[in-house]
């Protein structure tokens, strides 16, 4: 379904930037012309000329069908060579995010670095491309690629527009588009720190319910953060905000029989903005509330 597994719902990799655009994926329906397929059962023209694929996972090997230079399959077939080359403005030039990356020096593209690295983890040193097909100016093609919810390949489709005699690929419909063209450079900031809140708040509901877990084995006690992490409750990165943008702090009553959990901003207003703390209520069901706390920590 997707080529990033991050900027907009979502492709997630456990590690990284978590908000990058799903590219292609968009969904849409057309009549078709000029199909390209290989001629196997993970790509193939139906008789009203709609490519359909299934999602059985095969390893990868390669482009399976003929790939013509600067065509829709090679401008995709480049970008995760240079994505996994490391050569990010390369890659993110062939999509429509370009506005807003093209705005950014070089010392301010490294602050994504362990972001975009993270999804060149993903890129297989092979992608298969096994299907083209042109409409006019749009395109699709389908490649074997990591899929976002396992370990596996599966079939994906990525879909590319025609503008000023190069093919690009759309990472985004069209009203993420327009925010990109309006926000520019920003875009990745401010979408950087939306993600990391959205995050900020799942974790403490994780936290939330690896504490029930924990009190309910354990005589209704709570525990501090490093236990729930060893008894493989919560992940690893909550330790560090180096890939959350967030510091998760627990704090335990003296008897155990209560706690409060802040995510406060690593940095303020740069990997986020609204500081986020749960609590327990009367009755002992948790709630997350956030506010913007110019970086400090809510107390409860």
């Amino acid at each position: 379904m997707n080529i990033f597994s991050t900027l907009n719902h979502r492709f997630r990799v456990k590690k990284g930037l978590r908000f990058f655009l799903l590219l292609g994926a968009l969904g849409w329906s057309c009549s078709v012309a000029e199909p390209k397929t290989a001629i196997n059962a993970n790509a193939v023209v139906s008789s009203d000329k709609t490519l359909t694929t299934n999602s059985e996972a095969v390893p990868p090997k390669g482009a399976t069908i003929d790939i013509e230079p600067n065509g829709p399959a090679d401008t995709v077939r480049v970008f995760y060579k240079y994505l996994r080359e490391k050569k990010f403005r390369e890659a993110i030039f062939l999509t429509n995010l370009r506005p807003a990356i093209e705005g950014l020096t070089d010392t301010e593209l490294k602050e994504f670095s362990v972001d975009f690295e993270a999804i060149a983890g993903q890129v297989p040193a092979e992608v298969e491309i096994n299907g083209e097909i042109i409409t006019g100016d749009r395109a699709t093609v389908t490649a074997n690629l990591p899929s976002e919810d396992s370990d596996k390949n599966e079939i994906q489709t990525i879909k590319l527009r025609k503008e000023n005699s190069n093919w690009v690929i759309l990472t985004a419909d069209d009203d993420a588009a327009k925010r990109i063209k309006r926000d520019g450079k920003n875009y990745f900031y401010n979408l950087r720190i939306e993600t990391h809140e959205d995050e900020a708040k799942k974790m403490l509901e994780r936290i939330s319910k690896a504490q029930l877990a924990h009190s309910l084995q354990n005589g209704g006690v709570y525990t501090d953060m490093q236990t729930l992490i060893a008894d493989g409750l919560l992940p690893d990165d909550v330790k560090s905000s180096d890939s959350t943008g967030y510091n998760y702090v627990v704090n335990l009553a003296a008897d155990k029989k209560g706690y409060f959990a802040t995510a406060t901003p690593a940095v303020y207003g740069k990997s986020g903005k609204f500081s986020f703390l749960l609590k327990l209520d009367s009755k002992g069901i948790s709630r997350v509330t956030s506010k913007d706390n110019v970086g400090k920590p809510m107390s409860k």
